[in-house]
């Protein structure tokens, strides 16, 4: 993949490509940014040229290069995932990416470097399970990195969502991050980097990737996708600077409608106060996925931050879909001064529980009786 493939993130293709031309690339560093944003594109592009990869290929090396890089299966590229232990493996197996690495590339070849950990776990038919970065693959990384560059330059690791780890696998991570074999670089795309080790933290350069700029967006979308401009414009300023919900918007049967209306749902019967029929929704929600249950979760969080905001009739502070903004137009007035800040921790709170095991039934049907003594704020 190259830099001309990452959409917008000007300024950090610059920042990474002055690091190279410089001379001054750090053992190991850390990309930081919301899901969409494109961090793990960025680690694919920079790892990609560091490996050989250039706009024109000159030497037969480098078109060998290439050619293993279009599929992104160079030998000097490594790749560190999530993963979950598959139904019916004894708990002694250990599991790495390596027993994912074809779901991997079928994936990568299939979506690009834009996709989620909901279309990972699919690949992976996780069902409820969520992923993990087990003990067992820092020793693989070590036995893979510890091999001499079929290339003779640099070995590119990558560490898809490092936030994943357990203790274990961090803490000894962090004795290779101490202690890199040379010329090897370690690149994490990371998307909630609070909940990586402090100590793995520490031993990083942390390149924080902002949001997406909507014109890059907009671009890409009559560009890349043959949009119109004026359905570009909105989705781009709906998406909030991440393209994957640019690129979902774009889909009849995206994951968002299907919020939203679960979202109007759980509203209307709060409102009416309708306790057997907000046992019927949280049954209902709690059928869903764990990391499908936190999305939800975060779509609600975002939906009543842009109804409050929509209160204020300025179309520069809201982002919404034209479906989000027609029913905002009669439920915005609900969410204010009195309660906004109160749903909004209950939203919090509920994110927790999930993360937390807890079980989603009673998670969800005490967030719906919240909801109930939220609207009565107003």
């Amino acid at each position: 993949m190259k830099f001309n493939e990452v959409i917008g993130q000007e300024n950090a293709k610059e920042r990474l490509l002055q690091m190279a031309n410089e001379d001054r690339i750090p053992h190991a560093m850390m990309l930081c940014g919301a899901s969409g944003s494109g961090t793990f594109a960025l680690a694919v592009a920079f790892a990609s040229f560091l490996l050989g990869e250039r706009d024109s290929a000159e030497t037969p090396q480098q078109r060998n290069a290439e050619a293993m890089l279009r599929k992104l299966e160079h030998p000097d590229l490594h790749f560190t995932f999530p993963v979950i232990r598959p139904e019916g493996v004894s708990a002694d197996r250990k599991i790495t990416s390596s027993d994912f690495i074809k779901e991997w590339h079928e994936m990568l070849n299939a979506e690009s470097p834009y996709f989620t950990i909901d279309v990972w776990l699919d690949r992976m038919n996780a069902g409820n399970k969520q992923a993990r970065i087990f003990e067992a693959e820092s020793d693989e990384l070590a036995r893979a990195l510890s091999l001499k560059s079929s290339q003779g330059g640099w070995k590119v690791s990558i560490i898809w969502l490092p936030e994943r780890m357990n203790n274990e696998c961090a803490n000894k991570l962090l004795k290779l991050l101490e202690e890199p074999p040379s010329q090897t670089l370690f690149i994490m795309a990371c998307e909630e980097p609070d909940l990586l080790l402090e100590t793995v933290r520490s031993r990083v350069q942390r390149i924080d990737i902002p949001k997406i700029d909507t014109a890059a967006i907009e671009q890409a979308l009559t560009e890349r996708r043959g949009i119109d401009a004026e359905t570009a414009h909105r989705v781009a300023r709906s998406s909030n600077g991440d393209w994957l919900k640019a690129i979902g918007e774009l889909s009849a049967s995206n994951e968002n409608k299907l919020f939203l209306d679960m979202f109007k749902m759980l509203m209307r019967l709060a409102y009416k106060r309708d306790v057997k029929e907000l046992k019927k929704w949280s049954d209902a929600v709690s059928t869903y996925g764990r990391e499908k249950q936190i999305r939800l979760l975060t779509y609600f969080s975002r939906m009543v931050r842009e109804n409050f905001m929509y209160n204020f009739r300025n179309e520069q502070l809201t982002y919404m879909t034209k479906d989000e903004e027609d029913f905002a137009r009669n439920f915005a007035r609900f969410i204010n001064e009195a309660n906004v800040i109160a749903i909004s921790e209950e939203i919090e709170k509920a994110i927790r529980g999930i993360r937390q095991n807890a079980s989603a039934k009673i998670v969800f049907f005490d967030f719906a009786m919240q909801m109930i003594m939220m609207l009565i704020a107003k």
